[in-house]
Formats: structure tokens, C-alpha cells, sequence
């Protein structure tokens, strides 16, 4: 109803300024008939109120359509409007919706095939990973050693890449159950020992036996497993240890995952949960994605658990997994 007086207005004034011109034409020209006059002025006003009304009547709908906001597009499409106007806006909106579910079909189905592709060749690459993994675990050459860890570090890049893959798909790819947490984190620092082996840094695992949460046991091993990544990483050649810990904090359970690597600046930490957001410390040890805080915060949200990150520049970093 707003739209339609606000469009009308200047009709209305239109009208009125239209009217009394035509009778100050008949004043100035001898006709001194002021209830006659009063009479042509009110008939005229009446004429443009019906129109007007006539016009709400059958405009109601559109009017209506462009006052409220829409919840999905196909609540924008209306058919067999009365006037038009209306109906014109209806056709046209409708075509441009159809055009719109061609267009995210068929993006729908490129990224489907893309995800597939993608899929199938990181589960290709294991195979060759596989192969080069026993050629090279009872060799007591250095150099052997040095692929070693490279294979390792391909196979943590593939397993990134396949988790970044599932994450559009997460709803159809997950079942959140009870689960062990000190059994979670003893499998992804086993899945690390080489890496700590290499870096020189140990894990100490400080989490009391009996201690159960409920989430997804698949995407929370990753979860750890690209929280020691990182903590390895920026605390390689120290010495010092990486520590795990858990806590109960009244109905909630606490992970603490906590390195005393180069930490973090300070302008760095409002950004690292960013989408190839690297950082400083990306640029230094060149090796950084910046995919993987950003894939972790993206998981904890979905499963609807609490992330936090702290952490100071030669002091190491904290991070806080809160199971709700």
C-alpha cells in the first residue's frame, strides 16, 4: 500500500493542479458559479479516486511482491496476473528463473564431475604413494630416507585435497557418534611419527582414559591430524614437545593442542581461519597453503563444535577444540 501512494502521488497533484487549472480558466473568463465549481472539482476527484481504486484492485498482488523481500527466487514468480504490467514482470521474471536453474544445473553437474575426477585421481596417486612407502621404509640409505619424507608429505597434500573436495558435500558425508577422544588422538600422533621423528619435536599426551565426545571420528582424525601438521611444522628443529591435552568444563569437553614453535604474529591471527590466507609464516617456511585452518574452522562449524586459536610470536600457539 506504501508503494502504491508513493508511485501515485505525483499523479494525484497532477490531477488536483490539472483541475483547478481548468476551472481558474472558466473564473478568469466571467463564470462565477461557485457551487457549480465545487461540484465539477469534486466529481473530478471522485473520477480519479475509482481509478485509482480500480488500479490497487488489480495491482494489489504486484504491489505487494515488491514491498516484501522473497525467501527463494521461485517465490518471485506469479502467473495468470490481471493487469499488464503485472503480468509482464511475471514473464519476465519467470524466464529469468528458468534461465537461472539451466545455468546452476549445469554448473551443478560440472562440479559434480569435477569432484568425481578429483576423487578418483587422489585415490590413483595413493597406489604409486603406496608403492614408493615399502620401496623405501627398510632402506637404510639417506637418500631413500629423504623420499620417504617426501612421499609423506604427498600423501598429506593428497588427503587435503580430498578432505577440501568432500567439504561441499559434508552433509552427505558424515555420522556424528560417541567417541573415544584419547583413541582419536593417539591415532593421528601415530599417523605423525615420522614426522615428529624428523622434526625433532615429541608429543606428550596428557588426556584421561574414559573421556568421550560426540562427533565425526573420520573428520575430527583430520581435524588432529591438521593440528599437529601445523604445530610440527612451525616447531621443527626445537626440541621441544607438543602437547595434547583434555579437559571437562561443565557440560563440555576441552582439547588443547598446544606447540612452543614460532607462534604467530599478532596482525596475522584475526585472518588465519581465511581461505589461502598464508601469513607471514607462510611466507617463511614456504610450505603453507593456507587451506588448512580454513577447511578445520569449516568442519568444526558444521559439526558445531568451538575453535579457538591464541598464540604469540616466538611463544608457540594454543589451539581449543570445544566438544559441546
Amino acid at each position: 500500500m506504501k508503494l502504491f501512494i508513493r508511485e501515485h502521488l505525483p499523479l494525484l497533484f497532477f490531477t488536483l493542479v490539472q483541475l483547478l487549472a481548468v476551472l481558474a480558466v472558466f473564473w478568469f473568463d466571467g463564470y462565477d458559479h461557485p457551487l457549480t465549481a465545487m461540484y465539477a472539482l469534486f466529481l473530478g476527484l471522485f473520477v480519479f479516486a475509482g481509478y485509482l481504486g480500480l488500479r490497487y484492485a488489480t495491482h494489489r498482488g504486484f504491489y505487494a511482491r515488491l514491498s516484501r523481500p522473497v525467501a527463494s527466487l521461485a517465490e518471485s514468480v506469479h502467473r495468470h496476473e490481471p493487469a499488464p504490467l503485472p503480468a509482464a514482470l511475471s514473464e519476465l521474471l519467470e524466464n529469468q528463473y528458468r534461465q537461472y536453474q539451466n545455468m546452476l544445473q549445469s554448473w551443478e553437474r560440472k562440479n559434480e564431475q569435477y569432484i568425481t575426477f578429483l576423487n578418483q585421481w587422489i585415490h590413483q596417486m595413493k597406489t604409486p604413494l603406496s608403492v614408493i612407502e615399502m620401496i623405501t621404509q627398510d632402506a637404510g640409505d639417506e637418500r631413500m630416507s629423504s623420499i620417504s619424507e617426501e612421499a609423506d608429505r604427498l600423501r598429506r597434500g593428497l588427503e587435503m585435497a580430498l578432505y577440501a573436495a568432500r567439504l561441499g558435500t559434508f552433509e552427505q558425508d558424515f555420522s556424528v557418534d560417541d567417541a573415544d577422544l584419547k583413541r582419536l588422538v593417539s591415532e593421528a600422533v601415530h599417523e605423525y611419527r615420522r614426522y615428529f621423528i624428523r622434526s625433532h619435536v615429541y608429543p606428550e599426551v596428557r588426556i584421561d582414559e574414559g573421556i568421550s565426545v560426540r562427533t565425526d571420528a573420520k573428520w575430527m582424525r583430520f581435524i588432529l591430524e591438521q593440528l599437529l601438521n601445523n604445530a610440527i611444522k612451525y616447531s621443527a628443529g626445537s626440541g621441544q614437545k607438543v602437547t595434547i591435552t583434555a579437559k571437562k568444563e561443565q557440560r563440555d569437553v576441552v582439547l588443547e593442542i598446544k606447540d612452543r614453535g614460532v607462534g604467530i604474529p599478532k596482525a596475522d591471527l584475526p585472518r588465519v581461519f581465511r581461505p589461502f590466507y598464508t601469513g607471514e609464516n607462510g611466507r617463511r617456511f614456504k610450505e603453507s597453503t593456507g587451506m588448512g585452518l580454513y577447511i578445520v574452522k569449516e568442519v568444526i562449524d558444521k559439526l558445531q563444535h568451538g575453535i579457538e586459536l591464541e598464540s604469540a610470536e616466538g611463544q608457540g600457539t594454543l589451539v581449543r577444540i570445544r566438544f559441546r
